[in-house]
C-alpha cells in the first residue's frame, strides 16, 4: 500500500517508527512494509489491522483501486466487491486520483531533495 506523508505523520504520532513500516522505493515512494507477505500492521492471531481506526488513506478507500488499464474500479480479488455501489466508487474513486496526486508530489518532492543532498 502506498502512503502519504498525512499516514506517515499519524501512524508516527500513535507511537510507530517510521522505520519498522515505511519502505521507499528509487522513484521516492512510500509504501507499507510487508512481513511475510502481510503488511507490518496485519495480526496474523486476532485477523485484523491493527491501526485499522488510524489506517492509511489508501486501505480506507480500498476495494476501490486503480488500475492502468481501466482506470478506477472494484478490485475484483476483493470479497467485499460486489458490496460498492456505484455512487460510492464514484466517492472513493475522486478520492483515490486526489491521493494518488498527493502521493505522486511527495515522491517527486523526496528524488528532488535526495538529488539536492547528493551535490
Amino acid at each position: 500500500m502506498m502512503l502519504s506523508n498525512t499516514d506517515i505523520e499519524r501512524l508516527e504520532r500513535l507511537g510507530h517508527d517510521r522505520q519498522k513500516f515505511v519502505q521507499y522505493d528509487r522513484h521516492g515512494f512510500a509504501r507499507l512494509k510487508n512481513r511475510r507477505g502481510l503488511c507490518v500492521f496485519y495480526d496474523v492471531e486476532k485477523c485484523r489491522c491493527q491501526t485499522y481506526g488510524h489506517r492509511p488513506l489508501g486501505c480506507q478507500i480500498y476495494p476501490v483501486i486503480y488500475s492502468e488499464q481501466e482506470g478506477i474500479v472494484v478490485d475484483d480479488l476483493c470479497p467485499m466487491q460486489d458490496t460498492v455501489s456505484k455512487i460510492e466508487l464514484k466517492r472513493e474513486g475522486k478520492k483515490l486520483v486526489e491521493l494518488l496526486q498527493r502521493i505522486d508530489n511527495e515522491a517527486h518532492a523526496r528524488v528532488v531533495e535526495s538529488v539536492r543532498r547528493e551535490k
